[in-house]
């Protein structure tokens, strides 16, 4: 094949996926059959077949129990703004975002003690075994689930404080920032990098998306004196967001 020709079921797929985005096949249209895309394109049942599973792995559409294949609602995507951490707001970085779009924005969580995975002991600088809470999250905006966190905090750090539990106690939910410093431990660092993998079952389940199309995760770690204080897993579909950061000119 020359280089740059494309295989013929990537071509038949790119032409439904611009008839989708152009609003010739609109939300909720039944795809053309496989019989009436090799017709039209003069291609083969296989061609035909994979064009169409194509469109399927990018999202674009669904199949239907007994029905048929359609396109699916084209979600609007959310902005999530990052824009460093401000101390002293009474806030998590959601609560800050949630504010900061003026959106109603809930959340659930629950806290336990557990061991730290090989992993998460990597990232906290500490031996795999050791005791960290765990926290899980999950976010709503106005009543809609849209984003998952797990957070691990190392209880050599908050063991036996009064913010041992991120989300009980006297500073409940104010943030790593605030509830760190209540225990003399001041953060100066926050790192964060964002990468892309296919979402998991349960987080599908959870967040309303399909199982293995792709979520965005931020992984964040709070640092005081260098030493990891706080990590994290934010998890989000990457085709409902999009990750805006703020950075300041120094």
């Amino acid at each position: 094949m020359p280089f740059g020709e494309q295989p013929a079921y990537l071509r038949v797929a790119g032409d439904l996926r611009q008839k989708i985005v152009d609003g010739v096949l609109p939300p909720h249209t039944r795809l053309p059959s496989q019989a009436r895309i090799r017709e039209e394109y003069g291609v083969s049942d296989t061609v035909a077949l994979e064009a169409r599973k194509v469109l399927m792995a990018e999202g674009l559409v669904e199949g239907r129990s007994g029905s048929g294949t359609y396109v699916r609602e084209r979600p609007v995507q959310r902005r999530i703004a990052r824009a460093g951490f401000r101390t002293g707001a009474g806030a998590t970085p959601f609560r800050q975002e949630q504010s900061d779009e003026k959106v109603k924005g809930t959340w659930e969580s629950s806290s336990e003690q557990d061991e730290a995975s090989e992993a998460i002991a990597d990232r906290l600088r500490i031996r795999p075994g050791e005791r960290v809470m765990r926290t899980r999250y999950l976010f709503r905006t106005e009543g809609e689930p849209v984003m998952l966190s797990t957070s691990w905090e190392p209880l050599e750090v908050t063991g036996r404080t009064p913010v041992m539990l991120p989300e009980e106690g006297p500073l409940a939910g104010r943030g790593v920032v605030e509830r760190m410093a209540a225990i003399d431990v001041i953060v100066d660092n926050v790192v964060e990098e964002v990468g892309a993998r296919p979402g998991l079952a349960e987080e599908a389940m959870v967040l309303g998306g399909v199982p293995g199309h792709s979520v965005l995760v931020i992984s964040r770690t709070y640092y005081a004196g260098g030493r990891p204080v706080e990590t994290a897993d934010v998890v989000m579909l990457a085709d409902r967001h999009r990750i805006a950061y703020h950075l300041p000119v120094k």
